[in-house]
């Protein structure tokens, strides 16, 4: 080869030599990984090198260097700055991974536009609502993140969700997102599924979703319907936590549906045995029970024998002595002795006695009763009415108060 062959060789290959400018994306195949976590390429038609810190590599954390590339590797990567001393091992710095979220960024401009949604997994929780990794950082405001207030938002940490974008500048690195939107979206979607078919008085299965002061919500699949405290149990019930928890599996009765409101009532109650099934075996005639005086009114005492289970003490069958009120012998709360005088199942009435269960003083004089009504000690040719008769109608009078 002659002098002038290989000057104009020299030539050819210095024109070659392509200019490098911070912004341009280039191509650089791995020379060497040093012990800095720094990967030093040749930036192709350049004929100079660069370097690639770890933290540049991927959008993901990297904990080994070596697993994510290998001498030899091409990588595609944009410039970031010009290096103006040599320790740095290279004469630019790149970055894979702003190229890899500007393409991140493109994406989900183009699904935005679309008005396509975006699935991303919550990676933090932070002042005012969670970080989530959808290829770049998203932020979900807390009163976008439900349709309902959640105490503790460490309980979407980790968890993979659909969101709709509200807000999107990648000039500036903002992403705003929804899950509230999307629960919003399958809510009503379920519910016109779900009024179309449910049926008051139906029984369907449903989770505690969560509990109020009033009552505990539970999920019917995509909507909500009330269970009142007081639709809860046949024993008293103060707060719904106490005898439920959240994400507890429940049968509940339909008692009313309100489409146009979108309010459902249920009772879990209903669904349970009551406590007046079988009354006449727990309770036959003749037998004692214990119970406790609930209230009192002017004709008698109501006293609870069992859960759910209220019977009357007429004031005539309190105590063998006279008393003007059943307040003179008795006190709510108190713990007494009755014994069952008759029992109505289909009424649920039950007429009870504290006196039959006591000794009859010596001095009383015995006075006729065979023909006399227990409830009113007048005879029931007079009266018409039984005791449970009378106890039935104090129950009505006692409701209507």
């Amino acid at each position: 080869m002659s002098e002038n062959e290989d000057r104009n060789d020299l030539l050819d290959a210095l024109n070659s030599v392509e200019e490098v400018n911070v912004g341009d994306v280039v191509k650089g195949e791995v020379l060497t990984i040093d012990d800095d976590r720094q990967v030093i390429v040749g930036i192709e038609g350049a004929g100079v090198e660069g370097v690639v810190p770890a933290k540049e590599l991927s959008t993901k954390p990297v904990e080994n260097v070596k697993d994510e590339v290998k001498v030899g590797d091409v990588l595609d990567l944009v410039v970031i700055s010009k290096i103006g001393n040599d320790k740095e091992n290279g004469s630019y710095l790149l970055s894979h991974r702003r190229l890899e979220s500007r393409k991140v960024w493109d994406e989900i401009q183009k699904q935005a536009d679309a008005g396509e949604t975006i699935t991303g997994t919550v990676s933090q929780v932070v002042k005012g609502g969670l970080v989530v990794e959808v290829g770049v950082r998203g932020f979900v405001p807390a009163s976008m993140i439900t349709d309902h207030f959640v105490e503790d938002l460490n309980e979407f940490k980790g968890q993979e969700l659909e969101f709709k974008i509200i807000e999107i500048e990648p000039s500036e690195n903002r992403l705003i997102l929804s899950h509230k939107a999307i629960v919003q979206a399958q809510r009503k979607e379920a519910a016109e599924k779900l009024f179309a078919t449910l049926e008051v008085g139906s029984i369907v299965e449903g989770t505690v979703a969560r509990m109020t002061n009033f009552g505990a919500f539970v999920d019917l699949g995509g909507v909500d319907g009330l269970v009142h405290v007081s639709e809860i149990s046949y024993d008293r019930v103060e707060k719904a936590s106490d005898v439920l928890e959240n994400g507890q599996k429940v049968n509940v009765k339909v008692l009313s549906v309100d489409q146009e409101r979108g309010r459902i009532s249920l009772s879990i109650k209903q669904t349970l045995p009551g406590p007046w099934d079988d009354i006449a075996e727990k309770a036959p005639e003749g037998s004692v029970l214990t119970g406790t005086v609930k209230r009192l009114t002017a004709f008698g005492a109501f006293v609870e024998v069992f859960p759910g289970v209220e019977g009357l003490v007429h004031i005539s069958q309190i105590s063998h002595n006279h008393i003007a009120t059943p307040a003179d012998a008795l006190t709510p709360g108190q713990e007494v002795q009755v014994k069952v005088l008759e029992v109505h199942p289909e009424n649920q009435r039950l007429g009870l006695s504290i006196k039959a269960l006591e000794e009859k003083p010596a001095t009383e004089e015995k006075k006729p009763s065979q023909s006399r009504n227990l409830a009113s000690d007048a005879p029931e040719e007079e009266t018409g009415f039984t005791l449970g008769e009378i106890a039935g109608q104090a129950l009505k009078d006692d409701n209507k108060e």
